[in-house]
């Protein structure tokens, strides 16, 4: 069988990112196939595609870190013709070749089914921003922190991670504080539940170790200084989730609210989470998501514009989410 994908091939000093014509004969090793009907489009995706950074660790790969489609033949039990699946993270568009194609062989440890009630098209929506996103709601959880009269903080909140947990944490009854550059954006973070439009300089610039307890919790998906004063600023016995770096790798701050508030900072990944843990923040997200909110910021894009696109998300100019339709 003859299908098209977005390849990343080696070349002296570099490499070069065009579609291809491939063959199931080209696949490469895993229980499963999958006829992919979605991918999506995430900051990563576009380091790879715009060829900065160093996302790719073998060549030639096709690039995407997120699919979902039907299962074309298994393996393993696990999986039968049929089944809707989606993938996130995994190695997928990094080391093993990932969902900008229209068809994939993957490992079956890297892929779960699609939660009955969601579609593919809303598995995609959320893709690995919303897996992220929503294994930061349960990491607060887990760490007691629960709605009440003080704000959660969510930074970076217009992107695809930041504007899902505003959605997620305000469906589930959190007052949430939206952190962003773009004022012009304040009526959509509004419309997600956000009870307040926090501006980004507020938070970015250098501050106290120690500032008034604001906040319950937060999401930061900004790092450097903007996590360091969410942090500073975390009421006690609160946490926050980190997942993200748009700001700065490097985190100036000291001990002080670990050990006179009992604050926390929680590590999020979705590279290599288990796959117990991402089944129940896939079921989570069935069931937590606002379906009508989730289809209002997310747009879909053919995987022809996927140059522009990544342009564009690196330059901060896309809100929300992006889902890549393969077949275009």
């Amino acid at each position: 069988m003859t299908f098209r994908a977005l390849v990343a091939r080696e070349t002296e000093g570099g490499y070069n990112v065009a579609a291809e014509e491939l063959q199931d004969s080209n696949l490469q090793a895993g229980e499963v196939v999958v006829d992919v009907a979605l991918s999506s489009l995430n900051y990563k995706d576009a380091l790879a595609v715009a060829k900065r950074g160093r996302i790719i660790r073998r060549f030639p790969m096709v690039l995407g870190i997120d699919l979902a489609g039907t299962v074309a033949s298994s393996d393993t039990a696990e999986f039968s013709p049929g089944d809707l699946v989606l993938g996130t993270g995994q190695g997928l568009g990094e080391s093993d070749w990932g969902g900008y194609t229209q068809r994939q062989r993957v490992r079956a440890d890297a892929i779960v089914k699609i939660p009955q009630g969601m579609t593919v098209e809303q598995a995609m929506q959320l893709g690995t921003a919303g897996i992220t996103a929503m294994l930061c709601v349960l990491a607060l959880e887990r760490n007691n922190v629960v709605p009440n009269d003080k704000e959660v903080v969510v930074t970076g909140a217009a992107g695809g991670v930041g504007s899902i947990a505003v959605l997620l944490l305000a469906t589930l009854g959190y007052r949430v504080a939206a952190s962003t550059g773009r004022p012009e954006l304040a009526d959509y973070l509004r419309g997600l539940g956000a009870t307040t439009i926090v501006p980004r300089e507020e938070l970015a610039k250098e501050g106290a170790p120690m500032q008034k307890e604001r906040w319950a919790g937060g999401v930061d998906t900004v790092g450097g200084p903007t996590l360091a004063n969410v942090f500073a600023q975390t009421a006690y016995e609160g946490a926050v989730a980190s997942c993200g770096m748009a700001g700065g790798h490097e985190l100036h701050t000291t001990v002080w609210p670990l050990i006179l508030r009992n604050v926390s900072i929680l590590g999020v990944s979705s590279l290599r989470t288990p796959k117990p843990l991402r089944n129940e923040a896939w079921e989570r997200l069935a069931r937590d998501i606002d379906a009508a909110k989730l289809a209002g910021l997310s747009a879909t894009e053919p995987l022809s514009r996927i140059h522009e696109l990544s342009e564009e998300i690196l330059a901060g100019r896309i809100r929300g989410r992006t889902v890549i339709d393969v077949h275009r």
